[in-house]
């Protein structure tokens, strides 16, 4: 009971949510009732939550003022996400954590952020990025004039001139409207049968130069929220927390499978592993391992997020420095945010 106890009070934040898989809410649900304690404190976390989701998140014009040592909280216990499939549950949980921060942004909209954007552009970046997503699962966009296709070789270039063409669209504009239609936009994102239901999302596309199931779009989309929400948390002074454990690992995956195509066959071969978790040869499947690399998972989020320079990430390495290298500078120049 004693076990069970302490690894429910682990999960009872994503119950306060509604995030649980079912049957994590059936344990839940079976110890609440035996555990006044935990019964509880699970009553305290859902009226926190209750009260933290305020007005409609498409509403940012109607957010009250921030109230000082609510942030950290907010991003911990986020406000609660639709209920969707697992593969979408990231992408949920990551704009619910934006949604969450942006009010900390009121009369700081200015301050700069990443590349040559600011908080306001930062989020009208995200408007743009959601859309190849959002255009093929038959969200209408939401800035005029069609967005070009972003497919072939010339996709880069194509997704560069639109994101431009956005983030000019949206200077026009309050911050609080860019974000209203951001916020709407992943609505309809996770409204899709494609977030519902892994089915339909199991088919593969072509987005952003990357052939992958709808359901790891799902995914990129997630990865590129939590790194950007993490990007303006830092130029606000506010500390981010990591996705869940859950979904962190979910990132983590994709991103080793992502970087195993990038390294190929026949790079030096590798024992990779991220701490906490799994290990992974990557490169040539032929030859002996020539080094090990190891990387804390939220580290490797962020170098693969173009956020830590190959030489700067905390590492465990051994072996051929060469090859380990080699997997650093691959992972750091996967960066599409």
């Amino acid at each position: 009971m004693t076990t069970d106890h302490d690894g429910v009070r682990d999960l009872l934040a994503a119950w306060a949510l509604g995030a649980l898989e079912p049957a994590d809410e059936k344990r839940v649900s079976r110890h609440l009732a035996e555990c006044e304690d935990c019964a509880a404190q699970a009553e305290r976390l859902r009226e926190t939550v209750r009260l933290l989701d305020g007005p409609p998140p498409a509403e940012p014009s109607q957010w009250p003022a921030a109230t000082p040592g609510v942030l950290p909280l907010a991003l911990r216990v986020r406000p609660p996400a639709p209920r969707v499939a697992p593969h979408a549950a990231p992408y949920a949980a990551a704009v619910a954590g934006l949604r969450a921060l942006l009010p900390e942004a009121d009369g700081r909209w200015g301050t700069w952020v990443v590349h040559d954007w600011d908080v306001h552009a930062t989020v009208a970046h995200l408007l743009a990025a959601d859309e190849p997503l959002a255009g093929r699962l038959g969200v209408g966009t939401r800035v005029p004039a069609a967005p070009p296709a972003v497919e072939g070789p010339n996709w880069e270039q194509a997704w560069n001139r639109r994101t431009a063409q956005v983030i000019a669209h949206e200077s026009g504009r309050t911050p609080e409207e860019t974000v209203a239609d951001w916020a709407a936009q992943a609505d309809a994102l996770l409204a899709t049968p494609e977030a519902r239901d892994p089915e339909p999302a199991a088919s593969a596309v072509t987005l952003m130069g990357m052939r992958l199931p709808v359901a790891e779009h799902f995914l990129v989309r997630a990865f590129e929220v939590w790194i950007h929400t993490d990007d303006i948390g830092r130029a606000l002074g506010l500390s981010v927390p990591p996705p869940p454990e859950a979904h962190l690992w979910q990132l983590v995956r994709l991103a080793v499978r992502v970087l195993g195509l990038a390294l190929g066959p026949t790079a030096p071969p590798v024992l990779f592993a991220v701490t906490g978790g799994e290990e992974w040869v990557l490169g040539s499947e032929d030859e002996p391992v020539r080094a090990e690399l190891a990387l804390n998972p939220v580290d490797f989020c962020l170098l693969v997020g173009g956020r830590y320079a190959p030489d700067e990430v905390p590492r465990g390495a051994d072996g051929d420095e060469e090859a380990v290298r080699n997997v650093l500078e691959r992972a750091a120049s996967l960066a599409w945010l």
